[in-house]
């Protein structure tokens, strides 16, 4: 029998793994965090790399969250364990150990581990962020809303499986995550982009 933490060891250096870092220094030779938002994201990667190489980084972010959660699910099948591997996935991303603990800011890689325990979970909590950012024009107070409503708005519609604690466990990283960036003044993401004034990207 695999010992249980595993997955959530395996969970956090899936998510260490700075696919943004590497690709982008790779294609362009510069460093993602250094200009744009600072955050190896892939946004940032689009703007620096194109849009190809951010699209790239997009799936593998949510391949290095997908893949832990998947394999606790599949051997281990304790909630909690799915919950907590899921959410160093996500803490593994925003703090990679491989590249300084500066990395992204997580959303792509806690969506991976949706994905492996309830599609329809990942659909919901994507439209409860979208619907957020499109209602408080800031994405990270929206990221940090959505951390905190996820769970809750997945027992008001009816998913009451492990992605319960998936939602939980990971929305508080997310939430903590997007908190230290409550009153920057970039948009993250382009659905919130300010439309007048200059980019502070």
């Amino acid at each position: 029998m695999i010992p249980s933490l595993i997955f959530p060891v395996f969970g956090y250096l899936c998510g260490s793994l700075p696919f943004a870092i590497w690709i982008t220094r790779l294609v362009k030779g510069v460093d993602v965090r250094d200009s744009g938002s600072g955050h190896a994201t892939t946004t940032n990667t689009i703007r620096q790399a194109g849009f190809g190489w951010g699209a790239l980084v997009l799936v593998l972010d949510i391949v290095k969250g997908f893949l832990p959660v998947y394999l606790a699910v599949k051997y281990s099948g304790n909630p909690w364990v799915i919950a907590i591997t899921a959410a160093l996935a996500a803490a593994g991303h925003c703090w990679p150990v491989f590249a300084g603990f500066r990395g992204g800011m997580g959303l792509a890689t806690l969506g991976g581990t949706l994905l492996a325990v309830n599609p329809l979970a990942f659909l919901i909590c994507l439209a409860l962020l979208i619907l957020l950012v499109l209602v408080v024009h800031h994405s990270a107070r929206a990221s940090v809303f959505t951390g905190i409503l996820a769970a809750p708005a997945l027992w008001l519609l009816n998913v009451r499986d492990v992605s319960i604690h998936v939602a939980v466990a990971g929305g508080l990283v997310i939430a903590f995550r997007f908190l230290i960036d409550w009153n920057r003044k970039y948009r993250e993401l382009w659905l919130d982009r300010e439309k007048t004034g200059k980019d502070s990207t």
